[in-house]
């Protein structure tokens, strides 16, 4: 570790806490980990009430529950969530705490070779239908970040875990000499990329490159974000750390053609990872998967979950990216959605298309914004991978080529 580490996790916690999810005077902090991760959950906690929370709250997660539930739990028992719990996430639409949830599965092969239907039904929708409507909609200051443990780093192959924290410190910018200016200067790129593509008022977005050409059409409402969000609060807050991308909620009806994904990617809900998937498109719905590997998982996915099979988010990521330059697989989406430009299947985001966070979920479908209980980012760009922008009279401009962003006013 080219630092010690504890002057690493300092400014790691200083960083989330006051950039991540802006912590305010008063305000609860909710921070959801895994029992590896411990030490950053501690650090995130000190600095929380450094800053001046009135209270922080670590819920662990053991996903070793979850095996045994799949193995052995009565039928009716699988997803259910405890009524505490519940009732907590239920509590958050008043209270509206800082949410903090650290990535980086220590177990990424636990899942391996169970029941998929079983698997499947273990997933806690009732969990996600109480908290989905408060991140998808940014009611809340929430932030998604990466806490490097032993399991991760052996799946990653890296040394140790030393070797995997100082990745993670490049891709967040913790290397720098201020990593808070660092990302303020960062936020500010990734806007100005967005507001440039938002100026072009492109009609379709379109990926081409080996196994993939897929257009995806954009909504008069559509608009690119990067960077930075707020809150209902007007609280400016990262909901990715890292981030490379700018993104936008197209409309899920007018996506046509296949993809090929160029990274592996963790499957968190099934706990598989899925490498070489090829997906068809047809009439903005999934119409068939395949995949070298963790075939199975998603079609499981697929079948579970409702309106999984549309696309709820279009990105862009260029080898500008911090993420991309530490040269890792991380077989974690936090990370590996940002090597490389993106679609995601099922939900889209509110803060993607305008005007839709006063729509009812029924009208943000009819309106094109994908509603679901499910995200997935895929990556499928690379070098030899070209976005272009198309506008309505069917004019083609070049947004990216061989990786670099080339759009210009």
């Amino acid at each position: 570790m080219s630092e010690p580490f504890d002057l690493l996790l300092e400014k790691y916690a200083a960083l989330v806490v006051r950039v991540g999810v802006n912590v305010q005077p008063g305000q609860e902090v909710v921070i959801s980990a895994l029992p590896e991760q411990a030490d950053a959950a501690r650090a995130l906690a000190a600095e929380a009430y450094r800053v001046g929370a009135s209270r922080v709250v670590v819920n662990y997660d053991d996903p070793f529950l979850q095996k045994a539930a799949v193995e052995h739990a009565p039928e009716e028992v699988l997803g259910s969530s405890p009524d505490h719990l519940l009732a907590q996430a239920r509590g958050w639409n008043e209270s509206r705490p800082a949410l903090i949830s650290l990535s980086g599965n220590p177990h990424p092969t636990l899942m391996e070779g169970l029941d998929p239907a079983r698997l499947a039904k273990s997933v806690p929708i009732d969990m996600i239908k109480e908290v989905a409507p408060l991140v998808t909609t940014n009611k809340v200051a929430w932030t998604v970040v990466g806490a490097p443990t032993k399991g991760w780093a052996d799946s990653v192959g890296v040394a140790d875990l030393a070797q995997l924290w100082d990745a993670v410190a490049t891709s967040m910018r913790l290397d720098e000499a201020d990593p808070i200016a660092a990302w303020r200067s960062h936020v500010e790129k990734l806007k100005a990329r967005a507001a440039t593509l938002n100026a072009h008022g492109f009609d379709k977005i379109r990926y081409r490159g080996p196994g993939t050409d897929l257009t995806l059409g954009l909504s008069e409402r559509s608009r690119w974000v990067g960077g930075s969000v707020e809150n209902d609060a007007g609280v400016e807050f990262v909901p990715n750390m890292p981030t490379e991308e700018v993104f936008v909620s197209p409309d899920w009806r007018r996506a046509e053609g296949f993809v090929r994904t160029s990274a592996p990617f963790f499957l968190a809900t099934m706990g598989a990872l899925v490498e070489g998937l090829e997906i068809e498109i047809s009439d903005g719905t999934i119409t068939g998967a395949r995949a070298d590997r963790g075939e199975e998982a998603v079609q499981a996915q697929f079948d579970l979950i409702p309106r999984s099979r549309h696309l709820g988010e279009v990105a862009i990521v260029d080898a500008d990216s911090a993420v991309a330059r530490t040269d890792l697989v991380y077989k974690d989406m936090l990370f590996d959605e940002n090597v490389g430009s993106h679609v995601a299947w099922g939900m889209g985001y509110t803060v993607g298309m305008d005007g839709s966070l006063e729509l009812s979920p029924e009208q943000r479908i009819g309106e094109g914004l994908n509603q679901s209980d499910t995200h997935v980012d895929i990556v499928i760009g690379s070098p030899e991978v070209q976005i272009d922008g198309i506008h309505a009279d069917g004019s083609v401009v070049a947004v990216t080529r061989g990786n670099e962003f080339v759009l210009t006013d």
